[in-house]
């Protein structure tokens, strides 16, 4: 364990339990969600190939367009 994880841990030690719940589901729920992720990209690399292949052929065939930073 990371000398940091070890403060954050010791730090949470002090909270009520509710906090100390609160923060565990948060943080597990972050841990879930970069687990998905990283399960959908490892299952579409081919797909995310294609897609970004199109979006070229596009931009070079000029049917694409800029984007206005101020609306972005």
């Amino acid at each position: 364990m990371t000398q940091l994880l070890e403060r954050a841990i010791a730090q949470l030690k002090t909270r009520s339990i509710d906090e100390q719940d609160a923060i565990a589901a948060m943080i597990l729920e972050e841990l879930e969600d970069d687990r998905r992720w990283d399960e959908s990209f490892a299952q579409s690399p081919n797909l995310l190939a294609q897609m970004a292949a199109a979006a070229m052929e596009e931009y070079h065939a000029g049917q694409t367009q800029e984007l206005d930073p101020e609306t972005v």
